[in-house]
């Protein structure tokens, strides 16, 4: 038996070895990009439905009867981006006073009416939307669906919950400017949008906030919770008829003003800044580096997700993690991104490292960023990112929740309906020569804010080769 055991390990081990045909070792087959998942439809047409109700609201369901539960919500397009600067938090403050008695209830019986039902309810506001949201078993879909329905139209908006809202909220400020990696990140949208919502946080600033009231929830309320362009969504255990019956007696007759208009386009970086924010107690100094960067309409959006994938996005695969831990050892992490919005977007290299060798830092990712550019990425690199972007294009769509919100997305950004059942033969067809003219395009390390939060001492010597060196204090 013990020799069986041995013969069957030596053939498994020689499966799982590919000879490179030069006379050198072989290699393991996992050494190897993994073959491209197939490119089939993501949704089952026929379990995905959409109409409108009789007021103009858009409504999506997917259903799937595999487990008896169900999510559903309303998810609306604006968020974040419409807020005036001196209102900033106002998204934030809304949704979270939104969950805080509607219908009627207040706080306690609204949270034990889902609590009761083993239920979920959740109301977020991000950049470009704002969405409430409900989920349980399907036997309770009526409870949950008044619920939601009470959340999204007739929310209390109370002023004794504004009050404990806003200190919420201005604590949670205090708390988060505290901590070093928080400030880089504000002190980098700050500098490169100076005056604009897009340079203050998104939960906004101790001065906005500290003014906000039910009132001023109302209105935002009425400016970004309306029927015009809205949609509602459900997935799970549900049929498409039974859930329009029930959405045109929920929201048939809810009626509100036209959405507000989107936010105004994000400018282009200008010139070259560098800024020290002084923290002498710290050894390990925090930095934000990047530009402006694209819209999540783009139409290099895919070339630039593989340009980055080898840039920063794929852990020890990727070229910043190479040269920056594995072969000089200089942080533990470090990775790059588009955040990409609807008017306009941010490129983010973010990453740490000792106070003393934050020079040696920075040169290294600098070069890398314009190799990027003049050395775009090659077969092999493309080949390893096109594998890594469809494994986790499949894994972050395993459940009809995830489906159903990758579908609402596409809605709110106005992307073709296909996108999401077309993107790994997109993917598939990507050439290197695309990618190549969309680093180009994209990559601008001449322009990049570099923000480091650290002691200023040891730092401002280290870069005043980029430039002009500005020190601010905490």
């Amino acid at each position: 038996m013990r020799r069986l055991l041995i013969a069957v390990l030596l053939v498994a081990f020689g499966a799982g070895c590919q000879s490179l045909g030069d006379g050198s070792a072989d290699a393991f087959l996992w050494d190897f990009p993994a073959p491209l998942a197939a490119d089939v439809a993501v949704v089952d047409p026929a379990r995905l439905h959409r109409f409108e109700l009789s007021n103009g609201l858009r409504v999506l369901v997917l259903e799937d009867r595999k487990l008896p539960a169900i999510d559903m919500g309303l998810t609306v397009p604006r968020g974040i981006a419409i807020e005036a600067p001196d209102e900033a938090g106002i998204a934030n403050f809304t949704a979270e006073l939104m969950q805080r008695g509607a219908g009627g209830r207040d706080a306690l019986a609204l949270a034990q009416a889902v609590d009761s039902l083993g239920g979920s309810m959740s109301v977020g506001a991000g950049w470009d939307s704002m969405d409430a949201s409900v989920g349980g078993l399907s036997r309770d879909r009526a409870a949950l669906f008044e619920v939601l329905a009470d959340v999204v139209q007739r929310p209390t908006l109370d002023s004794g919950e504004a009050a404990r809202v806003r200190a919420a909220q201005l604590a949670r400020l205090r708390q988060a400017g505290d901590d070093p990696g928080t400030l880089v990140a504000w002190t980098f949208f700050e500098t490169l949008y100076s005056g604009l919502r897009a340079g203050l946080p998104s939960s906004g600033t101790e001065a906005s906030v500290s003014g906000l009231t039910a009132a001023d929830a109302a209105a935002f309320h009425t400016r970004v919770f309306t029927p015009d362009r809205a949609i509602l969504w459900a997935a799970g255990d549900v049929s498409a008829e039974d859930f329009k019956k029930e959405a045109e007696a929920a929201f048939g007759s809810w009626s509100g003003p036209k959405l507000a208009p989107p936010a105004s386009a994000l400018p282009e970086t200008g010139r070259r800044r560098v800024i020290v924010v002084d923290r002498p107690e710290l050894g390990q100094a925090q930095i934000a580096i990047g530009h402006d960067g694209i819209a999540r309409t783009h139409e290099d959006r895919l070339e630039l997700q593989m340009v980055n994938t080898v840039l920063g996005a794929a852990g020890f695969s990727s070229r910043l993690m190479a040269s920056v831990r594995a072969e000089e050892g200089l942080t533990y992490s470090i990775g790059s991104r588009f955040s990409q919005r609807r008017t306009g977007g941010t490129f983010l290299v973010t990453t740490f490292a000792e106070a003393a060798r934050v020079g040696d830092l920075l040169g290294l990712v600098m070069s890398e960023l314009e190799r990027i550019r003049t050395e775009p990425p090659s077969e092999t690199e493309i080949g390893w990112a096109k594998s890594l972007r469809t494994g986790r294009f499949a894994l972050a769509l395993e459940t009809s929740g995830a489906v159903a919100g990758s579908l609402v997305d596409l809605e709110v950004y106005d992307l073709p309906r296909d996108t999401i059942d077309t993107y790994r033969g997109r993917v598939r067809a990507l050439e290197p020569a695309a990618l190549a003219s969309a680093a180009q395009n994209a990559f601008h390390p001449d322009r990049a804010a570099i923000v480091i939060v650290g002691p200023a001492e040891a730092l401002v010597p280290q870069l005043e080769a980029y430039g002009e060196v500005e020190v601010r204090s905490r």
